[in-house]
């Protein structure tokens, strides 16, 4: 007997119409039934925020995608509540930029697969550190989350976690970045700000924050993709 296909959830914390969720969807079509339920804009470093006093608006924007004006946590719970019942994954990204070590707070990208969890769906956050200077390929990018993809569908996180995936951004003629297995690295980002007038200005450098060897942080930057088991909540 034929086993029913996989059900994944695609969102982001860019848009609807952003090139990485058009790349993820590419890379995991073809590995279970994909829909998408995802923010109707940007909301990048929303963390965990989500809707309960106000209504959200619900946009149907084309065949198994909808867009949803609110936050990618939102997105989830209305996606598992509402318009896509019997979630096996959550897949979320491929964020434009980085979400290694302490980004995982404040990630809208990676919010949304810790709602899952919540609810006892595990997920898999995905995305792309940016390099100076450089521009990303997404078709590159989807190609190596196929991969991806195809060895972490088959390795449950186990109840409680989920998968942490970041893409680094070789030259273009460097060759394909191994998998590699590693930490979160604890090191907080840089407090550097610069005032004017009574305002505030972030200025850290996010290329020179600190990195402990062999964590995420030291993985990625080093040209290699890291991927990170991150544990939610303890299970007796």
């Amino acid at each position: 007997m034929d086993r029913p296909p996989t059900n994944l959830l695609l969102t982001n914390d860019d848009g609807w119409e952003a090139p990485g969720l058009a790349a993820l969807w590419l890379a995991a079509e073809g590995l279970g039934r994909c829909r998408m339920v995802a923010p109707t804009g940007p909301v990048s470093g929303c963390g965990h925020r989500v809707t309960t006093g106000d209504p959200i608006a619900i946009l149907s924007v084309g065949e198994d995608r909808v867009a949803v004006d609110g936050t990618p946590a939102d997105c989830v719970r209305l996606a598992l509540d509402h318009l896509t019942p019997g979630v096996d994954w959550v897949l979320s990204g491929i964020n434009a930029g980085g979400n290694l070590g302490a980004d995982v707070y404040h990630s809208g990208t990676v919010a949304a697969v810790r709602e899952g969890v919540l609810h006892g769906v595990p997920g898999i956050a995905l995305s792309h550190y940016i390099a100076a200077g450089r521009t990303i390929d997404w078709t590159r990018a989807s190609r190596w989350t196929t991969e991806i993809l195809r060895r972490l569908l088959a390795m449950s996180p186990g109840p409680g976690a989920f998968w942490n995936v970041n893409l680094p951004h070789p030259g273009p003629d460097d060759p394909d970045p191994s998998i590699v297995f590693c930490p979160l690295d604890p090191s907080p980002l840089p407090l550097s700000y610069r005032v004017e007038e009574g305002r505030a200005f972030y200025s850290g450098q996010y290329h020179s924050r600190a990195r402990r060897p062999r964590s995420d942080v030291d993985v990625c930057f080093g040209g290699q993709i890291a991927v990170t088991l991150i544990r939610v909540f303890e299970v007796d």
